[in-house]
């Protein structure tokens, strides 16, 4: 049992948190399900529920109040039993704070003077309390301007970095529930918080950057509930009566890095001992609109992996360099010893360049951490508010040989739960994909980013936009990215321009003022409807269709009675690598080809949207909208010969996949396609727009060796190019490493940037073989088509229902696939020379040879 899209439930926000369970293997298709809700001692049960719900459920009882703790239990009727089965094991949601009412606390921070335009210390904030008698159930509520870490008695609460995340904090402040039973005592405690500036009053974006971008005070907002064993409660929370102090962190910085005095450092000061360190003074309370905290709909940043150097080498007296193998998102931890006051600065990159760390690319994001040793013995330490971009790192003023056991990279991202996985007989792909999901961790963290180590990091909308169908195929990103879907929206402006970027901060003069754009803005219909495909969440489709309605109809009126979007600015084909270097957006094919086309895209999906939502009316209105808009692309875009005005990939490839060229015209298009690609030598002539889409235009027209030549090329520009360059993450440019091992010149050179790893999406369903064919892959198709000397694959995805997966390789006489289909769901397989086959539940095998499926 799972709530709304959460494996447990506590702290949950909504009040009636839908319900998902997956079926036993082998128990037979549900026909029928009874869910029983225990709350305040009393259970009470739906009784038999007809029907094969199972994936996010409605709650089927009274909407949990503030606080309420309810266990759950399940069980279903099969097709193959007439008796119900037995109960699932009980799961348990816990409801936060749903009210503004619910909280006491307010935002408390140092109160000496800080300059507001210059680098600023860091504070600490504690406050010491008594407990009566033992503790039953204790709950911290918190939360920060700023970024915060948590201690009680010395313990850490949780294990989430850069807490609260990022989001358009005037409209949405995220809280975060904890439970600390097992960290309070009776008699003295203490709780105490180190605070970082983080997003919200951080040095941030572009150009040297903005500081204090949502405010200037740096605050904890913290409530701890307390319940003793006799039932009486005691509140602890975030007022006046707290205490500041300056901490061991001197400077901090989410693009910077961190400075750490470890003379200064005092482990026991969130401890009832820790005021005998003196520096303690009143806070500065603040203010907040406290019906601006909501509880989080995805999980947090947390430390995923450690890796260890695979090299160390001394470059100098007292500098080691370090590389890790793999280009992460991350940081160091180190454990050393030496003399107080010595200070060892960790600096960081991406690739070297004539052997030396290759900072350039990171322009004013200087990535380095100081640690300053205290003397007093080995200190183990990693910096707590900043994550770097890094492959390699220098370590500096350490004279003694550095071992690799001395230093771990420690990698981070949005802790989401893995979901997908696919492996062919061509490591060179597998390398690949294994770079688009490195990518796609480097960038989730928090928000979709579009690269995490120069002066950047912004929540591109256009990247999302076409990696959205890779990113949840590999992992369940449904609620993180619904939750940045709803900052998109508070983004919105009021004639429906979405922002390039959400949150929205400022920009140089080429994004400021914000302008609607192609391909960026169509996140707003487009990500919905690819997470309700492949999660089967109506609501999240339904809460997001006001803001993909604006966007559309903003649209309309741009392109008025001509249904031509041609005027404004607009980056086209992004980063097309015929396009100067200095000029990403002039790429070979018409930008406002490229604009009209997604508006027929969008209108299209906008009707299916009001469609699945139940509304006709306008879903005849968008139908109609885009069958307009595909006829005005036509009429301008498509010559009588057959060809293009942009006679470039691009165009062929947004005007097959987007269908808007007629029957007679699609397979015309098709060959011309192909032959542009061949002449091209097989080498990737798209950019942001193109690449996602090229490699299935290919395939729907009968060029699916084609598509496997620009997938196997090995030259650049190509996919495999850089990975014969040894990248382990896919690069913002085709050419960010050129093939004379130099780094590209321009000042836009990223090798983190997962857009361009879209193909990965045509890896799973053509390679691998596994398609959604109805929301949350209720229904599924398996149609590998093998090409390219590609002997055998194997994906496999984890949906609501279960795992799905196909093995094919092929034999000397045709192709053998095992194929597992989850409870509950239904497929269709299409394999190579055979008639489609209907597949229920269950492991399978075909064999082409024999025409035959036989159930395990």
């Amino acid at each position: 049992m799972s709530f709304e899209h959460f494996p447990d439930g506590i702290g949950i926000g909504a009040p009636t948190p839908r319900l998902t369970w997956t079926l036993p293997k082998g128990g037979g298709s549900q026909e029928a399900y009874e869910v029983e809700l225990t709350r305040a001692g009393r259970a009470d049960r739906t009784g038999r529920v007809a029907g094969r719900d199972q994936v996010l459920v409605a709650w089927p009882g009274a909407p949990l109040t503030s606080r309420e703790r309810v266990t759950v239990r399940v069980r279903v009727w099969t097709t193959d039993s007439d008796a119900p089965s037995g109960w699932s094991g009980p799961s348990v949601v816990e409801a936060g704070l749903l009210d503004a009412a619910d909280w006491h606390a307010v935002p408390v921070g140092a109160a000496w003077y800080e300059d507001p335009e210059a680098d600023r210390r860091p504070a600490r904030v504690r406050k010491d309390f008594c407990l009566d008698g033992p503790v039953t159930r204790a709950r911290l509520y918190i939360t920060a301007h700023g970024l915060y870490e948590a201690e009680i008695n010395g313990r850490r609460v949780g294990d989430e970095t850069l807490a609260p995340g990022w989001t358009v904090y005037p409209h949405r402040l995220r809280y975060r529930t904890h439970d600390v039973t097992g960290h309070l005592t009776t008699g003295a405690n203490t709780i105490g918080a180190w605070l970082g500036d983080g997003w919200y009053r951080g040095k941030y974006g572009f150009d040297g950057g903005t500081r204090n971008i949502y405010g200037t005070d740096q605050s904890l907002i913290a409530q701890l509930e307390v319940t003793y064993e006799d039932g009486t409660t005691a509140t602890i929370a975030t007022d006046g009566t707290w205490s500041a102090a300056p901490g061991p962190i001197l400077t901090s910085g989410l693009y910077e890095g961190e400075t750490f005095d470890a003379r200064l450092y005092d482990p026991g000061w969130a401890t009832p001992a820790g005021t005998a360190a003196g520096g303690w003074a009143p806070v500065r309370t603040h203010s907040r609109d406290l019906g601006t905290l909501v509880a989080p709909t995805g999980p947090p940043v947390r430390c995923t992996e450690e890796i260890a150097p695979v090299e160390v080498t001394r470059t100098g007296d007292d500098r080691h360099l370090l590389d890790f193998g793999q280009n992460l998102v991350g940081r160091l931890r180190v454990t050393l010893d030496g003399p107080a006051g010595t200070a060892v600065t960790l600096r960081h990159a991406e690739v070297l360049d004539a052997g030396e760390l290759a900072t350039r690319p990171l322009r004013e994001a200087y990535a380095t951490d100081t640690l300053m040793l205290s003397g007093r013995g080995p200190i183990t330490w990693e910096p707590r508010f900043t994550l770097h971009g890094f492959r390699y790192a220098e370590v500096s003023g350490w004279t003694p040989d550095l071992t690799a056991g001395m230093v771990t990279a420690r990698v981070y991202h949005t802790d989401m739960r893995r979901t997908g996985w696919f492996e062919c007989s061509d490591p060179l792909v597998n390398r690949l994909h294994e770079n688009v999901v490195w990518s796609m961790r480097g960038n989730f963290v928090d928000i979709p980013t579009d690269c995490p180590q120069r002066d950047e990091r912004l929540g591109w909308t256009g990247d999302i936009q076409i990696f959205a169908p890779t990113a949840s195929f590999l992992y369940d990103c449904a609620g993180m990215l619904d939750s940045w879907l709803t900052d998109v929206g508070l983004e919105q402006l009021p004639d429906g321009t979405i922002p390039w970027y959400v949150p929205v901060i400022p920009g140089g003069p080429m994004w400021t003022p914000i302008h609607p754009g192609a391909a960026w803005g169509d996140v707003a219909p487009l990500t919905p409807w690819t997470l309700h495909q492949r999660f089967g969440d109506l609501a999240l489709l339904r809460r997001h269709y006001p803001m993909a309605k604006k966007w559309v109809d903003l649209v309309e009126r741009l392109a008025g009675p001509t249904r031509l979007w041609d005027t404004g600015f607009q980056l086209g084909d992004w980063l097309d690598p015929a396009a100067p270097p200095d000029d990403p957006a002039s790429g070979r094919t018409d930008r406002y080809l490229v604009a009209t086309a997604y508006f027929a895209h969008s209108a299209r999906h906008l009707a299916l949207t009001a469609d699945v939502l139940g509304n006709d009316a306008e879903a005849e209105r968008y139908s109609a909208l885009a069958g307009e808009v595909a006829e005005a692309f036509r009429h301008r875009y498509v010559l009588p010969s057959g060809r293009m005005t942009s006679d470039s990939p691009t165009a062929y490839a947004v005007a097959l996949a987007f269908g808007l060229l007629t029957t007679p015209q699609r397979q015309p298009a098709g060959d011309r396609l192909a032959e542009l690609v061949i002449e091209d030598g097989a080498r990737i002539a798209t950019g942001f727009v193109g690449t996602p889409l090229i490699c299935d235009a290919l395939t729907d027209t009968g060029h699916l060796d084609i598509a496997y030549r620009l997938l196997l090329q090995t030259e650049c520009p190509s996919w495999l190019y850089t990975v014969t360059m040894g990248a382990t993450t896919i690069w913002e440019r085709w050419d960010s490493l050129r093939p004379d091992g130099t780094l590209n010149p321009g000042g836009m050179t990223s090798f983190n940037h997962y857009a361009l790893g879209a193909v990965a999406d045509w890896l799973h369903r053509v390679v691998g073989g596994i398609t959604a064919t109805a929301p949350g892959y209720r229904k599924i198709t398996f149609r590998p088509r093998p090409g390219g000397g590609i002997t055998s694959a194997q994906a496999r995805h984890e949906t609501p229902y279960g795992t799905v997966s196909i093995s094919w390789e092929q034999t000397a006489t045709g192709l053998r696939a095992d194929i597992v289909v989850p409870e509950g769901c239904e497929a269709t397989a299409e394999l190579p020379g055979c008639t489609p086959v209907a597949l229920g539940p269950g492991e399978h095998v075909l064999d082409t040879e024999k025409i035959a499926i036989k159930a395990s």
